[in-house]
């Protein structure tokens, strides 16, 4: 697929990554296209902006476009299913440029956001309303391969591998079928493709995986663009009460805008902050929502919440039917029901996207978008720190076992850390999915926290 523009993001609320298509050779099915990407050839390193060569779409793929920034986990390293060299990218928008044998539901001139969870509509994932968990291709997606297990891209004589199927860092692309959404024409390229990827996840995690309900009282820890999005979802969902908690107290205004109606700086409080929310709320929240990805603030949120009937939400992908709830969010942004323009702070050429990773490590953004122009998602803060040592293994009951929150200094650069982020567990044996402690024991949730990317 093919655009005149490619659109990437970075959450916090977001850096926008715009780029202008500068194409050799004939367009069209069955030719190579060279273009320009953004390479990751290792891991901790900068992104490269390379000339590359993108083969034709193969049986049930189509040319695409994109860019997205979620991929500083990958980037850095910490990602066990992160493969190099790469081109990352999973939030971007564009227009289909050709197809192959076997697409029907696409043709060229489509407006289309990849996506990175499937619908295929035919694995028992697919067929069941409870999931969105599509398998069909989940296991080559992870190789970083097409579903022939080959790759479309190569520069200097080197193939690239894929990024969760869709690598929107880059010009032009190619997709699986099941991977793309077609969307409204007149929809902007450069605001919607945040659909794919952040404001879905957050919104939908208020909407479809808590089931907030109108009256409730809601908890948002993380007030980047995820946290911006949950909290759009709550408004609209009919709570009552939306407390946003962040250390950083710049981003309590612009909460106020997405529907937060009080705040809570942990810095100002002597106590625990769940201690603080539970003497706030009469015993607890009705509803919380972990958005930063650290596992001592998911001991917060969830011993924030009521021991009666509270819901503690950990956030990982997306909770949509990808292929048929994108389009609807697509129309209702474009109705005006739905937020998108105001996650984007930053707008930036598209060799300039790792100024707009730097944004991102630094706190300085909602989304950064850059013209393919890239869009960078802004990171809900995206604060990767260790677990505090004190905190109990997972043998041990965690019944209000109350902890103080990582201090300011936590979310500094540290030594050894080219953008100042640390792998959580320094605990071989928990190296992969260990982080995810408190949920590994529901069945139900291990494949998408596996899939989880910060």
């Amino acid at each position: 697929m093919l655009t005149k523009h490619k659109y990437t993001t970075n959450h916090r609320r977001k850096i926008q990554i715009n780029r202008t298509q500068r194409v050799e050779h004939s367009r069209g099915a069955g030719h190579v296209i060279k273009c320009q990407a953004a390479v990751a050839w290792e891991a901790g390193k900068h992104l490269s902006i390379e000339e590359v060569e993108v083969a034709p779409p193969k049986v049930h793929e189509i040319f695409a476009t994109g860019v997205c920034q979620t991929d500083a986990y990958t980037l850095r390293g910490s990602n066990p299913e992160g493969l190099f060299p790469v081109i990352l990218g999973h939030e971007g928008a564009g227009t289909i440029e050709s197809v192959s044998e076997g697409v029907t539901k696409f043709k060229p001139g489509d407006t289309v956001i990849p996506l990175y969870v499937p619908q295929c509509g035919e694995c028992k994932f697919g067929k069941n309303p409870k999931t969105n968990i599509c398998q069909k291709i989940r296991i080559i997606q992870g190789r970083g391969l097409m579903p022939d297990n080959t790759s479309r891209f190569t520069c200097k004589g080197k193939q690239l591998f894929h990024f969760m199927g869709t690598s929107t860092f880059s010009e032009y692309t190619v997709v699986s079928d099941i991977l793309v959404a077609k969307v409204d024409e007149k929809a902007p390229l450069d605001k919607v493709c945040l659909l794919g990827c952040g404001i879905s996840t957050g919104y939908g995690a208020a909407l479809n995986t808590a089931k907030v309900e109108p009256g409730s009282t809601c908890a948002i820890f993380g007030l980047g663009a995820i946290g911006l999005a949950v909290i759009m979802g709550c408004k609209v969902a009919g709570a009552t009460r939306i407390i946003g908690v962040d250390i950083n107290p710049d981003t309590f205004d612009v909460a106020k805008e997405f529907g937060a109606t009080e705040f809570v700086n942990p810095k100002d409080h002597s106590k625990p902050i769940q201690e603080v929310l539970v003497e706030m709320t009469d015993g607890g929240v009705d509803y919380s929502f972990e958005c930063i990805g650290d596992v001592g603030i998911m001991r917060a949120a969830l011993e924030a919440c009521n021991k009666g009937w509270g819901k503690s939400i950990l956030i990982g992908l997306a909770c949509w039917k990808s292929v048929e709830s994108v389009p609807k969010l697509v129309t209702d942004y474009m109705n005006k029901k739905l937020k998108v323009d105001e996650f984007v702070n930053h707008t930036l050429p598209f060799d300039q996207i790792n100024e707009g990773f730097d944004l991102l490590h630094a706190g300085k953004r909602r989304r950064v978008r850059e013209p393919l122009q890239a869009l960078t998602p802004q990171p809900a803060r995206r604060a990767f720190m260790p677990p505090p040592d004190h905190l109990a293994p997972l043998s041990q009951p965690a019944h209000r076992a109350f902890m103080p929150l990582p201090d300011r200094q936590a979310l500094m650069p540290q030594p050894g850390s080219p953008d100042g982020i640390e792998p959580m567990w320094k605990d071989e044996r928990n190296k992969r999915g260990g982080r995810w402690l408190i949920t590994l024991s529901k069945q139900e949730r291990r494949a998408e926290l596996d899939h989880f990317c910060l």
